[in-house]
C-alpha cells in the first residue's frame, strides 16, 4: 500500500491505495527485498506489516515501524 495524501499526526489519517502507485520497479524490489531481511533478522513466522518513509527524489527510505 502506499499514501496518497501526505501524512497526518498518524498514518493511518492518511489515504492509502494498493498496489504501490508512484514506486519503481527498483524501489518496490528495494523495499520488499529490506522487508523480507527484517523479519528474517526478528524471527518473524506469520503477519508483518513494516511501515516506511520513502524520499520521493531519492532512494533514500526509512523504517518508520514494524508491527508484528
Amino acid at each position: 500500500m502506499e499514501n496518497v495524501d501526505p501524512l497526518g499526526i498518524h498514518t493511518g489519517e492518511s489515504i492509502v491505495v494498493a498496489p504501490s502507485q508512484t514506486l519503481s520497479n527498483r524501489e518496490y524490489n528495494q523495499l520488499r527485498t529490506t522487508a523480507i531481511e527484517v523479519i528474517r533478522h526478528f524471527g518473524v513466522v506469520g503477519e508483518c506489516n513494516i511501515q516506511y518513509a520513502c524520499n520521493p527524489n531519492s532512494e533514500e527510505y526509512y523504517i518508520i515501524e514494524v508491527r508484528l
